[in-house]
């Protein structure tokens, strides 16, 4: 197996645990129990704007399990192309095919196939067809070279064990004057090791 990039987490280990996780949210996002608030709850604790969701279904938002809403720092603009790293349920992604219109396009990505499996049934059920979603890595983005005009994110960096391979592809990804909205949870220590080493805590 290989390790994380500060060698101590087994990555493919890892990798199970946070598709097992949430292939549970995916399965059983209202009755499941987590450590961490989703669906609609979620949405209103993290300051979602009502009009941004008003005409998706509950079926769309139930799996929702971001720590933020990165659109506080705008909504994506007409025509452009979106990236949606760990799109999860699609939710992000949904409302950033919404804000893009016909123009424009999104891809999202997750690494869980229940999740793509939730994310692509939602879409259809809200007739949303300027969006896909592609199985794959924060550190290997499916998509191509210059791409993107704008990278979203939303509670996944800090799941990826090698943090440096995941903002290149983002860089990658994106075209020149591209941009970044990522929401996640920071910490402004350092972390212990043995934390480090405990794929419960990162997978939460």
């Amino acid at each position: 197996m290989s390790q994380s990039e500060d060698g101590l987490v087994e990555v493919d280990a890892l990798r199970a645990a946070v598709q097992e996780h949430y292939a549970e949210v995916a399965h059983d996002p209202v009755g499941g129990d987590f450590h961490f608030h989703t669906g609609r709850a979620a949405t209103e604790r993290l300051g979602y704007p009502d009009e941004l969701l008003e005409h998706l279904a509950d079926a769309c938002i139930e799996a929702f399990a971001g720590v933020a809403n990165p659109f506080a720092w705008g909504l994506p603009r007409h025509g452009e192309r979106v990236v949606d790293i760990g799109s999860g349920g699609g939710l992000d992604s949904m409302v950033a095919a919404r804000a893009v219109g016909p123009d424009g396009f999104v891809v999202g990505v997750d690494m869980t196939p229940a999740m793509l499996e939730r994310a692509r049934r939602n879409a259809r059920a809200a007739g949303i067809d300027n969006i896909e979603f592609r199985e794959g890595l924060a550190e290997a983005l499916p998509v191509e070279d210059g791409w993107a005009d704008l990278v979203v994110s939303n509670g996944v960096l800090n799941l990826v064990p090698d943090k440096v391979a995941a903002y290149g592809e983002i860089i990658r990804a994106l075209r020149p004057g591209g941009r970044i909205q990522i929401a996640d949870v920071c910490v402004e220590v350092e972390v212990p090791r043995d934390a480090r080493a405990d794929i419960d805590l990162w997978k939460g």
